[in-house]
């Protein structure tokens, strides 16, 4: 088993950061960091350009939580998924036979997330694996 998490350097993926190491190293599992990178429509030479730099944020995002897990001594592997954040990490979670799916919330309100589509809320209702959403700290 393992533990997914999304990681994207918002505000909420911090403390997310911290809580999936923690369960990751609590039940002797790997940590799988995910980053959804889709890519936008395409148009041109503008789309190679804004493909590029989604994914390069994606890599340098997630050398911050790989840096952070090796430090907790927590195995773990990085992923950036050419889909929508939610549509990533369910599919990770379910290559990976994830434990838990780990995201970090802004704290916007849930009417917020469900008329805007949230990362957090979408998983809540698509994903089989049980979500764990970390609020950011005060």
């Amino acid at each position: 088993m393992s533990v997914v998490l999304g990681y994207d350097k918002s505000p909420g993926a911090a403390r997310a950061l911290r809580i999936a190491v923690e369960v990751a190293a609590a039940f002797d599992e790997r940590l799988v960091l995910v980053y959804g990178a889709a890519p936008p429509g395409p148009a041109g030479e503008e789309y190679r350009s804004h493909y590029e730099a989604i994914r390069q944020a994606g890599h340098t995002g997630l050398e911050h939580a790989l840096a952070a897990a090796d430090e907790a001594g927590v195995p773990a592997t990085v992923e950036v998924i050419d889909k929508n954040p939610a549509q990533a990490l369910i599919d990770a979670a379910a290559r990976h036979g994830a434990r838990v799916i780990v995201v970090g919330t802004w704290g916007e309100s849930p009417m917020r997330g469900a008329l805007l589509g949230s990362t957090p809320h979408k998983l809540l209702h698509l994903s089989t694996v049980p979500v764990l959403c970390v609020p950011t700290e005060e």
